[in-house]
């Protein structure tokens, strides 16, 4: 290995304190929430087993991490109920409705402006409101 991966590479957790090993490096029987999740599973309150680490540039701390879990002490995902499916759509149209105007768009509103495009570039006084 060269010595990118011989940085990332403690199988014993001697150095991080938990198994660490090299990006795309992982053993047979651990995954990432996202590999758990396409394969139908959760963590399920399952401590961190293990993680992936790389070097990077784009971090300040110049490293990027994964954690791994063990798959046979995953769960099965909790299937959506009728009431999550309707608090998700409630949730969605509040994103969705400008609250000055009252008007649902097809799309979310940006949070960094808390209004739609059109209330947010006209004056207060010539808002769609008033007319």
């Amino acid at each position: 290995m060269g010595t990118a991966y011989s940085k990332c590479y403690d199988p014993t957790g001697a150095r991080y304190g938990i198994p660490t090993y090299p990006w795309k490096f992982a053993p047979d029987g651990y995954a990432t929430r996202r590999q758990l999740r396409s394969l139908g599973l959760r963590p399920g309150g399952q401590p961190i087993a293990a993680q992936l680490m790389r070097t990077s540039r784009r971090r300040k701390a110049g490293v990027s991490v994964a954690f791994l879990y063990r798959v046979d002490c995953a769960k099965p995902v909790r299937p959506m109920t009728s009431r999550k499916w309707g608090a998700l759509a409630l949730a969605m149209l509040a994103r969705r409705t400008c609250p000055i105007c009252q008007i649902t768009y097809g799309y979310c509103l940006p949070t960094s402006l808390g209004m739609c495009l059109i209330c947010a570039n006209t004056d207060p006084c010539e808002s769609p409101r008033s007319a």
